[in-house]
């Protein structure tokens, strides 16, 4: 076995999603969920994800081969002081053979010196005791699903405007960041303008906040009070087309507003996961986008 940088190019960005398709498939079939499709659209945000951080964080990017077959990846990133891991698992056929733990060593070897960590962790058990190990307190994580009830969406600060955003809102997304989990995005809010569907923003005297929204899925949402953020939420989860059934992901208790608003518009709550953090509490009010933390 070989460990070796990931680089910004389409053969690694495809022998990544070779890994974690395999893996994912592999976790879906032992916890008895529904295979997930690799739609064109998934397919593509994941190459995009492997060589943004194959550019700026090339340091916490590893991959494990085998015989010249990819078997393991970990994508890592740095922002202010900030630690997280975007990506780590290893193929069914690889796993219990030491590939996982030499791949988290030198992600988080990356992460020297980073006072604080966060990882959106997967329901896999041997990834959990993994995180654990590696000083990282687990907190459980719930989701919002399902068909938007646009008569019961609770009106929340409903007479605040939300506008869309653009590159020109950079700085302000960066404070926000910096308010909320201690560090900006920096670059992947830069990445996330050109993928996502819709920015929206709120910029009030009693404070900001904003929402990444694609499709039927939050992607990221932070800002500097509960109740902004539950207007953005209902904002967002009020443009998801009506035809399709809206996602939240990564929340944690302390995200009772979006609780509120989720069950409020109809959206059916359940446990998934764990965000696993490090020198920090769970940041709140904030929905952490899984491969930008």
């Amino acid at each position: 076995m070989i460990l070796r940088p990931v680089r910004d190019s389409a053969s690694d960005a495809a022998a990544v999603r070779e890994v974690s398709s395999a893996a994912f498939a592999g976790l879906e079939q032992e916890l008895g969920d529904p295979p997930t499709p690799w739609t064109p659209e998934r397919i593509a945000l994941a190459d995009i994800r492997t060589r943004h951080l194959a550019v700026t964080d090339p340091g916490g990017c590893w991959l494990a081969e085998e015989e010249g077959r990819p078997i393991g990846v970990a994508l890592a990133l740095r922002r202010e002081g900030l630690w997280g891991l975007s990506l780590f698992c290893v193929t069914p056929a690889a796993q219990g053979k030491g590939v996982g733990r030499l791949l988290l060593d030198h992600a988080l070897a990356y992460g020297r010196g980073c006072l604080r960590g966060i990882v959106v962790a997967s329901p896999d058990p041997r990834a959990a005791r993994r995180y654990h190990a590696a000083g990282f307190r687990l907190h459980p994580a719930m989701s919002l699903t399902g068909k938007v009830d646009r008569v019961s969406l609770p009106d929340v600060l409903g007479n605040v405007p939300v506008h869309l955003g653009d590159a020109t809102h950079r700085q302000l997304l960066d404070s926000v960041d910096r308010r909320t989990r201690g560090s900006a995005h920096g670059p992947d809010h830069e990445l996330m303008l050109r993928t996502c569907e819709e920015l929206l923003v709120m910029d009030t005297l009693t404070g900001s906040g904003y929402c990444y929204r694609n499709g039927r899925r939050v992607v990221l949402l932070a800002a500097t009070s509960k109740r902004l953020a539950g207007r953005l939420l209902a904002e967002a989860l009020a443009r998801v087309p009506a035809t399709e059934e809206a996602v939240v992901t990564n929340l944690t208790a302390e995200q009772d507003w979006a609780v509120d608003v989720g069950l409020a518009a109809g959206l059916t709550l359940a446990t998934r996961g764990y965000l696993a953090l490090r020198g920090m509490r769970p940041p709140t009010p904030y929905l952490p986008s899984g491969a930008y933390l």
